[in-house]
């Protein structure tokens, strides 16, 4: 009964999520969610904002944004927050881009981009990475109606140098540089630094994932107050209460506990330092990772093939049927426990015990 749907959605294809699996016990590292629970604060603060809940939530997060804002270095009015970072990013789709305008983002990156397009009605160009996926800054750069760009990227885990965002903003002058530094806290650097000379240039981030709280959402951009205004006008236009009062609360508790944030953070980076080198052993490609998962290839054994094996064992990668990377697993970063029993069901899979 598609007739009654609108025209814009009707052969629209949505993003589809990592499988979030019921039932048995899973190893699950296909969604990048963090290993290591949320601060014990952040359930605290919770518990406590429970009480509140038959009142409307503040709907401007003054406290979450002004503690993002001692973080950042910022003015509370450079920072929007919103329902995860997709949110954010939908709303930045809506907020700056115009159908008569192309807008460039990579081949190879957040598939939720090219969704966001169709569904808006925009006009999109990928540009394609190069043979070691990474960027071409240069491509980049001209009249576009604008760039979207991961760093660092997702599926690769590959990251940008500073210089190349600040190339992207002066080289797109008439127009908005949204960067998603949805992983930039597991080895990035991160755009903020970029903001009070580039006008032209959002940062969105999430809580999802270095700080363990993919079960709030809550995600937020900072850039200069006129673009976010703009957020704000879409945003108020449909939906005034965006964030929850569970969610303002966990999210300040997670903000301000800074040592937790830093010891989980570098546990995650150690893994993954300790595990990337392990798996090269084994015969496979690896991408350099700024982020918390591994980007990884076998040149034997195909990587649909390692998929099904490993969910045979329990455990959960995710896998694209999309040119260049059909090839290619992306493996969150698990626990030591996690990634050694990855390993060993690896070894198994590729002929190497």
């Amino acid at each position: 009964m598609k007739t009654l749907w609108s025209r814009r959605i009707r052969d629209m294809v949505p993003y589809t999520p990592g499988e979030q699996p019921q039932g048995q016990s899973w190893i699950k590292l296909n969604t990048n969610e963090n290993p290591y629970p949320p601060s014990p604060k952040v359930m605290e603060a919770v518990q406590a904002a429970g009480e509140q809940l038959r009142l409307y939530p503040d709907p401007e997060a003054s406290a979450l944004r002004g503690a993002l804002a001692e973080l950042y270095g910022l003015r509370p009015e450079q920072i929007f927050a919103g329902n995860g970072s997709d949110e954010v990013l939908a709303l930045c789709f809506q907020a700056f881009f115009d159908p008569e305008r192309t807008i460039l983002f990579p081949d190879v990156t957040y598939s939720f981009y090219p969704v966001f397009a169709r569904m808006y009605g925009l006009d999109a160009r990928e540009v394609p990475l190069d043979e070691g996926f990474r960027v071409p800054v240069e491509a980049f750069l001209g009249s576009s109606g604008g760039v979207v760009l991961p760093n660092p990227n997702a599926p690769t885990g590959l990251a940008l140098p500073l210089e190349d965002i600040r190339a992207l903003a002066e080289g797109n002058p008439g127009a908005v540089v949204v960067i998603d530094e949805a992983y930039v806290d597991f080895g990035a650097r991160s755009a903020v630094e970029l903001l009070n000379r580039c006008p032209n240039l959002l940062v969105v981030q999430t809580l999802s994932k270095s700080r363990s709280l993919a079960g709030l959402r809550v995600g937020f951009a900072l850039g200069h107050p006129n673009l976010i205004a703009a957020l704000r006008c879409v945003r108020d236009s449909f939906n005034s209460y965006p964030l929850d009062r569970l969610a303002q609360a966990g999210a300040l508790a997670a903000l301000q506990d800074r040592a937790y944030f830093r010891e989980t953070r570098q546990k995650v980076i150690a893994v993954r330092e300790q595990f990337a080198p392990r798996f090269r052993e084994l015969g496979f490609q690896v991408c350099e990772s700024s982020a918390n998962f591994l980007f990884m290839s076998h040149p034997a054994v195909p990587a649909k093939e390692l998929l099904d094996g490993l969910r045979a064992r329990g455990i959960l990668v995710r896998w694209w049927d999309r040119p260049r990377i059909r090839n290619y697993l992306r493996v969150t970063v698990g626990t030591g426990g996690e990634m050694e029993a990855l390993y060993r069901a690896l070894t198994e899979l590729t002929g190497n015990d």
